[in-house]
């Protein structure tokens, strides 16, 4: 079978080809078995898994829902213990922290504090990896520039929409510059514009020799990205290898070729006929069509170049540089050490953690402050001074009110019980 066709848009942009390098993360008979309270087995999630992810290289995990690609993903992290098997991340055990250093993860759902904003939840994320103030501001800068949040980085995260907070958690995974970075569904609830910025900074990485593990739902996603994937089912391995080697069609020729003319396409037909003896013919001769894609990505540029205005999160700028390796000089490093050593950094509270200032008493509770308050105790009397009569002790509460009116009405009459005048 012979599909012709004409070549109307450059080729899709694909990683460049990287050499194998030490495998990052060894899996071998990974099997993981949920249990319930008594210890029965439930749900077997992964089931004799085994891969292996090299050095530099953009691996995909693939699978339908409750295939065991996030249980995977967690247990390589640490957060899950495996029911038997072996895992390796960098040469060690996935539970030690010196190697969570090296790692930036995105987890499915995005989890940030909603109080804080983005230049603050990216800061927050930068002092838990020890990284010096200099080095956080300019990280920031470059993250929030290149995800198109730098116009609503002073908003708080609960206001953003679910796109605009995965953009903010793909730069919180990025902030720490890891050598090893999982993706669980990078381009959930992002736009077109924002998937193919994802695609690319996937790519860009992978070029620059960072090692990633993407596992999306997006086929067409991983398609553009990955050099490798796994396929599970069923939390087994069903199939595993390069893209060319799963999606290459074995009974089908594609000659692509600028425009022809129809005469053209006849000779060719009758070349292909003759020396197939009739068995074999032209199936289909169209024009290439463009990828949805690209059409949705060239309006919005022609939009953009018309200054059309827009609230929403903008597009992203250039890949940060200290993620293409161009981070600052070394004696750069060293000054901005010794002057941030210099002086202690005033601690960063978000403002709702604040403490609120008291507002002044009113005259109401000034007077119920001082019928509340306890008589304080009187000194004994001194020589100098002579002793006062003690004051009468303050009728209980639970005393019925007509018995004292009637005691004082007693005191201030005359003996004898007459009237008063």
């Amino acid at each position: 079978m012979v599909e012709i066709a004409s070549r109307s848009s450059p080729a899709k942009l694909s990683p460049g080809a990287t050499d194998p390098g030490e495998p990052v993360v060894i899996v071998q008979r990974l099997s993981k078995t949920f249990r319930d309270f008594w210890m029965r087995n439930r749900v077997r999630a992964v089931e004799d898994v085994t891969f292996d992810i090299r050095r530099g290289e953009v691996f995909g995990l693939l699978g339908p829902n409750g295939s065991g690609k996030s249980t995977t993903i967690k247990i390589i992290l640490g957060l899950l213990h495996k029911t038997s098997g072996r895992v390796a991340v960098f040469g060690g055990l996935p539970s030690d922290v010196a190697i969570k250093k090296r790692i930036g993860y995105l987890p499915e759902e995005s989890y940030l504090y909603p109080f804080l904003n983005a230049r603050e939840t990216l800061d927050y994320y930068g002092k838990l990896f020890g990284l010096s103030a200099a080095v956080r501001k300019r990280r920031i800068d470059e993250l929030l520039n290149m995800v198109g949040l730098t116009s609503v980085q002073f908003r708080q995260v609960r206001e953003y929409s679910k796109g605009m907070q995965r953009r903010i958690g793909i730069a919180q995974a990025l902030i720490n510059d890891p050598e090893f970075l999982i993706l669980d569904e990078p381009t959930t609830g992002l736009d077109p514009i924002g998937t193919r910025q994802i695609k690319d900074l996937i790519i860009e990485l992978g070029r620059r020799g960072k090692t990633v593990l993407l596992s999306s739902h997006l086929l067409a996603d991983v398609e553009d990205c990955v050099d490798r994937m796994v396929i599970l089912y069923g939390g087994k391995v069903q199939a595993e290898g390069t893209c060319d080697q799963l999606l290459e069609v074995q009974d089908r020729t594609v000659i692509e070729a600028d425009t022809l003319d129809d005469e053209t396409v006849s000779r060719i037909d009758q070349i292909i006929r003759d020396r197939s003896h009739g068995s074999q013919a032209i199936l289909r001769v169209a024009r290439p069509r463009q990828k949805l894609e690209e059409l949705f990505v060239n309006i919005v540029e022609r939009a953009r170049a018309a200054k059309v205005e827009t609230y929403g999160a903008q597009h992203g700028g250039e890949t940060a540089s200290f993620l293409k390796g161009q981070e600052a000089p070394a004696g750069e490093q060293l000054i901005s050490s010794l002057i941030s050593a210099g002086r202690e950094e005033p601690a960063t509270v978000p403002a709702l953690l604040m403490p609120v200032a008291k507002p002044p008493h009113t005259v109401t509770e000034d007077v119920l402050g001082k019928l509340m308050k306890q008589p304080e105790p009187e000194a004994p009397p001194t020589a100098q001074s002579p002793a006062q009569p003690a004051a009468a002790p303050l009728p209980p509460r639970d005393v019925d009110m007509g018995v004292i009116g009637s005691l004082l009405d007693d005191g201030q009459s005359p003996k004898g019980g007459g009237s008063k005048p």
